[in-house]
């Protein structure tokens, strides 16, 4: 029997992703699972995916997902949630900065035979920008986890 969709939506999150298992990302994962709207420089599907986890490896210590909600109805999972960390390394041709940064964002996941075959996300990138000193303006601090 498949893993319950909203558990293995958390489980991504606050498990596999800050971890950097790639092992875990493609037993979750069907393998033509389709990304809609990859971050920039990402290839499409699941080795984006793989592609994106390894750039906050690379980029940020101390990595954890903050899980706000988790939201089900018929196969789709939303998830609502922070990224934090500190960027310590390279990230997308960013020298390190050593700030804290707290990056909202929401996944939406179709899941087929408890597997996920679709993802949308909506990321505050400028936010996370502002954090890093890329774009001017407020937010050169990470928000908490709360507001």
């Amino acid at each position: 029997m498949a893993e319950d969709p909203k558990a293995v939506a958390r489980r991504t999150v606050e498990e596999i992703l800050p971890n950097g298992d790639v092992a875990g990302l493609r037993a979750v994962m069907h393998p033509q699972v389709v990304n809609h709207g990859p971050p920039a420089g990402a290839p499409p599907g699941l080795d984006g995916m793989i592609q994106a986890m390894g750039w906050l490896q690379q980029g940020f210590s101390e990595r954890r997902f903050e899980v706000h909600q988790v939201i089900a109805e018929g196969d789709t999972v939303v998830v609502h949630c922070t990224f934090h960390g500190r960027h310590t390394g390279q990230f997308l041709g960013l020298a390190p900065t050593n700030q804290p940064v707290a990056h909202r964002q929401v996944h939406i996941v179709r899941f087929q035979d408890g597997k996920a075959v679709e993802h949308w996300a909506v990321r505050d990138d400028l936010g996370l920008g502002r954090q890093l000193g890329v774009f001017p303006g407020p937010g050169g601090r990470a928000v908490p986890g709360g507001a």
